[in-house]
């Protein structure tokens, strides 16, 4: 059945079909099923017939859900069999050149058996090689938009032969200020060519490219896969509420209890990045570091190391990640709430895929529980909020851990070698005992880090109203102050000197320590206004760090400091 406009296909409940019942050209279905394809996912089954007759497309899919090869197939099923022009048939706009050069790599596989032609065109890359490669003739070009709009200006990126126009991640682009490049390529290239456009959300703005662009078009909307009662989902949604100066120390106890295969921890800045990373490789992952102060050099080394399987890593800001995609992935993190729910999609987005369950968990602060609950009322799905792992917990996840390495030795390793030790043992000691001295060596020797700081539990949680669910008198009260911070033993510290002025958490933290017996690890939240900052300090310092910091200077100015009125 031909989808009609409009019709929203996330509840689609087609029989199942194979690529064949598809309509794809013969040398399509060899190339998928050397590929190990076998059979297609439901936005492939709702979007590739409509695009083979030739009709627009405008679909809302989140990453993952096999778009890529959604809109490739039909577009590869245009190419001729014999010889073909030098002028290209389809353009693909992509946000980032990471997604450029997974697109390009992905349709050239689909269209090996047929010859394609394809070029990534994107920034960073020398433009005599992309130059070359336009002259000798192209079929496929996957571009960012920056990028194509200087080879149309040169006229080295011909479009009047063009059939197909692809705006993948759409909102992505908008949002990365490509909004007037994408108008201006759209209005260069034949008014009779077929337009798709993919997004993972629908803003405004997306729907108003769609009226000005595409000709009445099938209108897709693959939700997540919907899994029978009782079945887990594809991906696992969670919070965990936690005072800020613990964050971190969280953040490594939850890796070690879910033991990810591989994860992306969504950072907001470039020095939180940096600052976790560290962490974390001190911690014994293999993480690597990804944000905007990055050169492209640098960055390429990380994603050789991701996709070598030498890192398992990836903590980045939001900015740097775009256009990523870690086939592995098994966990994404957000360090802090998002600040828009559809940040919040598009990083979910990332795992859950392939009939693979996907893991996501989002740090929240006490004050920003409210943030969570909005994202869940806008996403329409439950995050649900547990509890931070004791160091009980943590405990007993590496124990059962060194129990699986030994009882896979056991399975699996010839162990005949080493039985004349333990013969020689039995005859002094009971074999319990020689049993339990060498699990307690395995288990030491998997360099695992002590971990016996227990992080406060955070009691008050958003209720159902809005309002807090513990401590919350009614309407007309306002509810207890959460705790901050490190909460008991903490005290707040007013700085008379804040964004204006150049602060950074980092300035606060080095005038502090360098100033006090006080070290990094002592301070807790740091909140920087324009024009003055809050930090947390133990209580029994306090007036140390305020005498210290009001006979020095805070990048070179003095400023006020006094304890802070806690009903500011």
């Amino acid at each position: 059945m031909t989808p009609t406009p409009d019709a929203d296909r996330s509840n689609a409940n087609a029989e199942p079909v194979t690529f064949a019942d598809l309509g794809l050209r013969p040398e399509l279905l060899s190339a998928l099923t050397g590929l190990g394809y076998e059979e297609p996912t439901p936005v492939q089954r709702e979007t590739i017939p409509p695009l083979i007759a030739g009709r627009d497309l405008l679909g809302q899919a989140a990453t993952g859900t096999g778009k890529t090869a959604a809109f490739a197939l039909p577009l590869l099923q245009r190419l001729g069999a014999g010889p073909r022009g030098k002028r290209p048939v389809a353009l693909v706009l992509v946000p980032t050149r990471e997604l450029a050069i997974q697109v390009s790599e992905a349709v050239h596989r689909y269209g090996r058996e047929i010859g394609a032609r394809v070029l990534p065109i994107y920034g960073g890359q020398p433009i005599g090689r992309q130059l070359s490669a336009l002259d000798r003739g192209i079929d496929v070009v996957v571009a960012t938009p920056g990028r194509a709009l200087d080879h149309i200006g040169r006229g080295t990126l011909p479009l009047d032969g063009l059939e197909v126009v692809v705006l993948d991640e759409a909102d992505e682009m908008l949002d990365m200020g490509f909004a007037e490049d994408i108008e201006a390529i759209l209005l260069s290239t034949p008014a009779g060519r077929q337009t798709v456009l993919f997004s993972a959300t629908m803003p405004a703005r997306i729907d108003g490219i769609a009226r000005r662009h595409l000709r009445n078009p099938v209108r897709i909307h693959m939700g997540r896969e919907q899994v029978d009662p009782g079945q887990a989902p594809l991906v696992r949604q969670m919070a965990y509420v936690v005072p800020r100066a613990f964050k971190t120390a969280t953040l490594g106890r939850i890796l070690d209890v879910e033991s990810p295969a591989a994860a992306i921890v969504f950072c907001r800045t470039r020095d939180e990045v940096d600052q976790i990373a560290g962490t974390l490789n001190g911690r014994g992952y293999r993480a690597e570091a990804l944000h905007g102060g990055m050169t492209q050099e640098q960055r390429d080394r990380v994603m050789a190391r991701l996709r070598a399987g030498t890192a398992d890593l990836l903590v980045a800001t939001d900015v740097a990640a775009r256009g990523l995609d870690i086939e592995q992935l098994t966990h994404v993190v957000n360090y802090e709430v998002p600040s828009a729910p559809d940040s919040y999609v598009h990083r979910i987005g990332r795992v859950g895929r392939a009939g693979r369950e996907g893991v996501a968990i989002t740090l929240v602060e006490p004050r920003e529980h409210r943030m969570l609950k909005t994202i869940e009322r806008v996403t329409k799905q439950k995050i649900t909020v547990e509890k931070v792992p004791t160091t009980a917990d943590l405990r007993s996840r590496r124990l059962e851990l060194t129990r699986a390495a030994l009882e896979e030795s056991i399975l699996e390793d010839d162990l005949e070698g080493f039985r004349v030790v333990v013969e020689t043992l039995a005859d002094k000691f009971d074999v319990m005992e020689v049993a339990l001295a060498a699990v307690k060596l395995a288990h030491e020797a998997s360099g695992v880090v002590a971990d016996d700081e227990e992080i406060p539990e955070v009691t008050s949680s958003a209720g159902r109203d809005g309002r807090e669910a513990r401590g919350d008198k009614g309407p007309g009260s306002r509810p207890p102050r959460p705790p901050r911070g490190s909460g008991a033993g903490m005290t707040r510290l007013f700085v008379g000197a804040g964004r204006s002025a150049g602060i950074r958490p980092q300035d606060i933290v080095g005038a502090i320590a360098g100033e006090t017996r006080l070290s990094g690890r002592d301070i807790g939240a740091i909140e920087i206004a324009d024009r003055f900052t809050l930090v947390e300090v133990p209580e029994a310092a306090a007036d140390e760090v305020v005498a210290a910091l009001k006979a020095s200077t805070i990048k070179g100015k003095k400023a006020t400091v006094r304890r802070a009125h806690e009903d500011r």
